[in-house]
Order: structure tokens, then sequence, then C-alpha cells
């Protein structure tokens, strides 16, 4: 506990003095005092000593010998820490979004003299810049949640910020949807069985029928597939690791890991696609019967996921097919499941949405283009 002492000054008047223990440095790890002399009354002495204490009890030790760090410097102290608790193809995402979006606006600066001010002017720039603008304004909160934590700061310069929203406008309606009707289906498989790669059939034939990811497809071996029960067990997926290399982990989310039925025709298609690659193997002295190879590769031996992407643009062009994204197989799957009559739940199991909302999106987009076609029935109905 500190004690106020009288002392005799150089030109022989009395002042007051105190010396403090503030606590260990958790930067140094040193303890800390601190002395303060030269007030002329004893209450004066008292006065800056309470006030000195309460400083410290609420902000902690002062900060004029505390190093104060850059947002990169805290980033990469956070990063540390926030790696170890998400998989790694979400790390790889985040570090990217940082690193493009984030530090070279904010990498430089202190965190200590960045306001609210500064960080609304960014979020207005991420969001007319970036599609998934949420997305990193979170990870700078998130950043700047940990620098107080660290006792950094004293408070979180987002806290206050305004985070705009996207507008609907006229234009919404007419952008073009990622999924193909069921003719449209019919047309892009047959073009594919006649002019593509066998592989590339069953694959775009696997991923319309089963409504699974592309990662998930790039991840299937042959033992993931029951020839006898006609079923495919989706439980991993390929993903970028944290050196942004692809490699293999556990599906999108716990409602990802599922055990789904296949159509005869698919399942013949991996059965004529097995026995093809199980002669080039043969070849090659190696044995497909394991299991543990996976279904789809490239002629190198690597994961087809980049494959696919590089592929169906191209294809697509060439045929004058209709224009659609790997993933608008999935939502197609979706969106003729519930055509042929299946309950919003079953949907949900078969696609492993996690949140069920997801599944919703899809149907409301189904039954509105239902909808659409309504006047139309009721019209060629009553014929009159």
């Amino acid at each position: 506990m500190a004690q106020i002492k009288k002392y005799t000054k150089k030109d022989g008047s009395k002042a007051y003095m105190f010396n403090l223990y503030l606590g260990t440095d958790p930067v140094t790890g040193k303890q800390r005092r601190t002395t303060r002399r030269g007030f002329r009354t004893m209450a004066e002495a008292k006065t800056a000593l309470s006030r000195l204490e309460l400083e410290v009890m609420e902000n902690g030790l002062p900060t004029s010998k505390r190093k104060i760090m850059t947002f990169e410097e805290v980033y990469k102290l956070w990063f540390e820490q926030h790696k170890a608790t998400v998989k790694e193809s979400s790390a790889y995402i985040h570090n990217t979004i940082i690193k493009v979006q984030v530090l070279p606006y904010f990498g430089t600066l202190r965190v200590d003299k960045i306001d609210t001010v500064y960080c609304q002017k960014q979020v207005n720039r991420i969001f007319k810049t970036l599609k998934n603008y949420n997305s990193a304004i979170n990870l700078i909160r998130r950043i700047f949640d940990y620098a107080k934590v660290m006792k950094q700061i004293k408070t979180n310069p987002m806290n206050d910020v305004i985070i705009p929203k996207k507008r609907k406008t006229l234009d919404d309606t007419d952008k073009p949807v990622n999924f193909y009707t069921k003719e449209q289906l019919r047309t892009f498989l047959e073009t594919l069985k006649e002019h593509a790669p066998y592989q590339m059939y069953v694959a775009f034939r696997v991923m319309a029928f089963t409504g699974m990811r592309k990662g998930e497809l790039a991840a299937l071996k042959w033992s993931d597939v029951d020839f006898e029960n006609g079923t495919i067990s989706i439980n991993k997926t390929v993903a970028f690791n944290n050196a942004g290399k692809f490699h293999i982990q556990t599906p999108k989310t716990r409602k990802s890991i599922r055990t789904i039925s296949i159509d005869d025709t698919t399942l013949n298609a991996l059965k004529t696609w097995k026995n093809e690659l199980r002669k080039e193997l043969f070849k090659q002295g190696q044995n497909i019967d394991k299991g543990d190879g996976f279904i789809f590769h490239t002629q190198k031996g690597n994961f087809i996921i980049k494959y696919i992407d590089k592929f169906l643009p191209s294809f697509l062009k060439k045929y004058n097919l209709p224009p659609i994204k790997p993933h608008g197989f999935r939502h197609t799957h979706a969106s003729l499941l519930f055509e042929s009559g299946a309950s919003i739940k079953e949907v949900q199991d078969r696609l492993g949405h996690e949140n069920i909302k997801t599944t919703m999106d899809i149907y409301t987009h189904v039954t509105k283009s239902a909808r659409e076609k309504t006047a139309e029935k009721f019209a060629k109905y009553i014929d009159f």
C-alpha cells in the first residue's frame, strides 16, 4: 500500500510524495512502480494517489511504457488463436479477406489511433466493393475486440459503425437463375454424354441427381458407394487449407454428413466408369477394388474440383447451352425434387442443409415459378 511522505526540496521548502506499486506488466513481465512528488499539501498528494489507484483499477497499467501495436500486429496475434477454432478452409478464406480488403487500409495504423469515423469510411468502401461484405466487417470487429482484450484500446471503434444494407432493385428479378429445368438438364446430359469424356458425364450426372457440392464430389472414394443398396455416403469434402492448397476435410456442416439413395441410371453410370477406370489402373499396376481411390480425378491424379470449373463454361459455350455454374446443379436437384413432390424436410436432409431457411429459399423460388403458370392453367381448364 502506498504511503505519502513529507520531504525537503533542494530550495529548503517542504513537499509531499508517494511511491505506488502498479502490478506486473503483461507485456514485459516486470513489476511496475511509479513515484509522484512535488505536492504542496498532504491533501493534494492524497487526491493524486486516489485518482491514480482508480485509473489503474479501471484501465490497467498506464500505457506510457506499453508498446501500442499496429492493426496488422494485433491481427497476426488474433489469427493464431482464430485458426485453431475453425476449419482450415475457413481460416484460408478469412486470411485472404483480411489481406486483400483490410490490411492495405488498416495494417500500418496504430489501433489506438483508429476511430469510428475512419472505420465507417472503410465499411462503406467494403460494402460497395465486396459481395460478402458482412464477413469482412465482422472480421474487423473481432480483431478490434481482441485488441481491447489485450488492453491496446479502451473501446471498439466498430461498435458504433452503421452497416449499409443492400436495396432490392427492379433488376433483381431479371438476374439469371443458376439452375436448369428438367428439359434443360436432359439436353445438357445428353450433349455431355455424346461429346465429353465419360468421366465428365458421370460427374455432372452425380451432382445433378444427388445435389452434392462439387467439393463433396471431388472427395468421393469408391468405398463411399454402396452398389448393392444403391446409396452414396457423403462424409468429407475437398477445400483449401491454410497454405492455399486443396486437402480433404470434414464437410461444411454437421448436417452435411449424410447417406443418400441414388437412382439406377446414375448407379449404372458409376459402374461403367469404374470398369473403364479399372482397365486403366490395371495397366499401371494399381487395384481399384481396394476402394481407397478417388472416383473422379484429373489425368495427373489431382482433385477434379478446378478442372470442373474450367471445363463447364467452355463446354456450355461450345455447344450453345444455357449458362449454369457447378453449384447450379445442386440448386437444380433441389428444384426438381420439389417439383416431383418431395417435402421441405426431405430436401433439407438430402442436400445436407444445416439451416432450413436455405431449403425454404429454394422452395420459394420454385413455387414462384409455379405461381406464374397458375393463370395459364386456369384458363386452359375453363376454356371459354
